[in-house]
């Protein structure tokens, strides 16, 4: 299995993107898009996108960015992140670009922007540094 198929398969087992309305963008290796579009659902009491929303998205883009350069049978977890919130996310279109800055044998450092998106016009509006955890025997596919 090639690792752009990987990520989708694994993907789809993630029952925290579809309760957000999240979908898988562009996956290339060491790079992954992940877009959400604001519904009421996931708004926070002022009306823009809830933190948390932005923060799993953020998280998974980092993850699979990392997972996108493991070997088969080998999976990441989450071990840290920091994330800056930069501006308030009210757009039509929410895009978090995660990607690998370090992969290691144990540990690989990420980022991601997360981009809220009007009329084509991206602005900043998070970013996080990550650090993955590889876990062998566990690749998400399988589990």
């Amino acid at each position: 299995m090639d690792y752009a198929e990987r990520i989708r398969t694994s993907f789809a087992k993630q029952g925290m993107m579809t309760t957000l309305g999240a979908t898988l963008g562009k996956v290339s290796s060491g790079a992954v898009e992940i877009e959400m579009r604001p519904s009421p659902a996931i708004a926070q009491q002022h009306g823009f996108v809830h933190a948390g929303a932005i923060t799993a998205i953020a998280d998974n883009a980092c993850g699979f960015s990392a997972l996108s350069l493991m070997p088969e049978g080998t999976g990441v977890l989450t071990t840290e992140f920091k994330l800056n919130l930069v501006a308030p996310a009210a757009a039509d279109l929410i895009v978090a670009r995660g990607r690998v800055v370090k992969a290691g044998r144990t540990l690989s450092l990420c980022q991601a922007e997360v981009f809220a998106v009007s009329d084509g016009q991206e602005k900043l509006v998070a970013l996080m540094t990550a650090t993955m955890m590889n876990i062998v025997g566990r690749d998400g596919i399988s589990d």
